[in-house]
């Protein structure tokens, strides 16, 4: 395998494959707690990704950061920072190429935005790629700064990983935004990554002190 990607190879795409399908189903379960209580579904979904980030051979930890790994630094829960949202659509088309080190280059259209009230908007992006899917990242004040969050933003939807909260009733151009479920892209982890970052859109001017915090 000299001079190959090890991000293509067999073996590689198959952790990849099931660290996709337990995301999936770690979300699945989320969204069946949350309904009845939000804290008990963030916990679990504390506990599920520290059990990935410890054992699954997918797991974006580098083998030395592996060693003493205890849980990553996630803020207990705020009900604070829950909110249903509706979507404003978009008045002007936009669209985004992302290049990616791993994926090529991902395009992404704006769908519109959504208001956090006393936090700001973000905007929601359409995944205009095979697999289709919604992306919301965020990116807020503490960003960058020591004990705060990443530099380059957080995720809250990526709904082709699985990672969404749902809709709150049936109507079609609502989401949870639920920012304690904010989490650090691979890329904060490994370097090989390249991750889609916030951009102007999706960068809040409040410190948002919940979701997973910084890596140490």
């Amino acid at each position: 395998m000299t001079g190959s990607d090890p991000h293509t190879a067999p073996g590689r795409a198959l952790a990849v494959a099931d660290w996709r399908r337990r995301v999936f189903a770690l979300y699945d379960d989320v969204r069946a707690r949350a309904g009845a209580d939000p804290a008990e579904a963030h916990a679990a979904w504390v506990a599920g990704r520290d059990e990935l980030f410890a054992t699954h051979p997918a797991s974006p930890l580098l083998d030395a950061d592996r060693t003493g790994f205890t849980g990553l630094r996630v803020a207990p829960y705020d009900p604070a920072w829950r909110f249903e949202t509706r979507i404003v659509p978009a008045r002007e088309p936009r669209r985004l190429e992302v290049p990616t080190g791993t994926d090529g280059v991902v395009p992404f259209e704006l769908l519109g935005a959504v208001e956090l009230p006393g936090a700001g908007s973000l905007d929601v992006w359409r995944l205009a790629s095979y697999g289709g899917g919604l992306f919301v990242p965020v990116k807020d004040a503490l960003a960058g700064r020591p004990g705060g969050t990443y530099g380059g933003g957080r995720y809250l939807v990526d709904t082709i990983k699985g990672a969404w909260l749902g809709e709150p009733g049936d109507d079609g151009d609502r989401l949870v935004l639920d920012l304690n479920f904010a989490y650090n892209p691979s890329c904060a982890y490994d370097p090989a990554w390249a991750c889609p970052l916030a951009q102007a859109g999706n960068t809040l001017a409040v410190p948002v002190p919940v979701g997973e915090l910084m890596p140490a």
